[in-house]
């Protein structure tokens, strides 16, 4: 059986910049092993169709034990490295999330600036990657290199001037680089341009967003990207699917 250290190294080394690993963004069991059928060797778990399946609201709307649940019952499905979007901490503690993590077989996370949890205010710059480094103690002390994709909602929520928008992102992610992350998610849906210079200005993986139907996997890798993920996109394609297949039966 392959020990957690080694799924983590594994999907670690899949991020390459111009040379992206993509990995669905899925939800439950199912989504999980229609995406390793289909021949993906590794995951993300997003935490709005994770929520949606729950029947519970993103931004932290399910407990972080819900979440867990859902998350060992998916990585008991896929048998590859999975990656957990934990949003902002759900308000605990980084031994407490890696504790977690680790005991539901998923060797990477996502962590983001906005704090569901105290009204959606965002985390100060340094706040931000103080907290990523407890979380990369936190797995060093557990023995895993946990991968850590820290994340801004500066460009996404159009945080401040737009003037200097995107030097704010670059800024509080370099420092998140500084202090123990291994991936960068200027999360928003970036034109070529803006891509170019996130990737080009940032000194990890950059992690892109993308539409499973609309995206396109070689321009995204032209521009640089270094990990590319669904976030609740794939879901959403396909219950407009479903809404398609069942209104024949109205």
């Amino acid at each position: 059986m392959t020990s957690l250290a080694d799924l983590a190294a594994t999907l670690k080394a899949l991020h390459r910049k111009g040379d992206p690993v993509v990995l669905p963004t899925a939800w439950d069991a199912w989504s999980a092993g229609t995406a390793v059928a289909a021949g993906f060797a590794a995951l993300t778990i997003g935490s709005h169709p994770m929520a949606n399946s729950l029947g519970r609201t993103d931004g932290e709307g399910m407990t972080y034990d819900e979440a867990m649940a859902r998350v060992a019952q998916i990585t008991a499905a896929a048998g590859v490295p999975v990656s957990v979007d934990i949003e902002a901490g759900y308000g605990l503690p980084a031994e407490r999330l890696i504790e977690g993590l680790l005991g539901a077989g998923a060797v990477g996370l996502n962590i983001e600036d906005t704090v569901h949890s105290e009204g959606g205010r965002l985390r100060e710059p340094q706040e931000h990657a103080d907290f990523v480094a407890a979380l990369r103690a936190a797995a060093d002390a557990a023995g895993v290199p946990v991968v850590i994709n820290a994340r801004t909602d500066v460009i996404l929520k159009k945080i401040g001037d737009e003037a200097d928008r995107v030097d704010r992102a670059i800024a509080r992610l370099r420092l998140c680089a500084e202090f123990g992350a291994d991936a960068l998610y200027p999360v928003g849906f970036h034109d070529d341009a803006t891509l170019r210079r996130l990737t080009g200005e940032l000194p990890l993986p950059v992690n892109a967003i993308a539409h499973p139907a609309t995206g396109e996997l070689a321009a995204l890798a032209a521009a640089g990207a270094g990990r590319i993920s669904f976030g609740p996109t794939w879901q959403g394609a396909l219950t407009e699917r479903s809404n398609e297949l069942l209104a024949r039966w109205h």
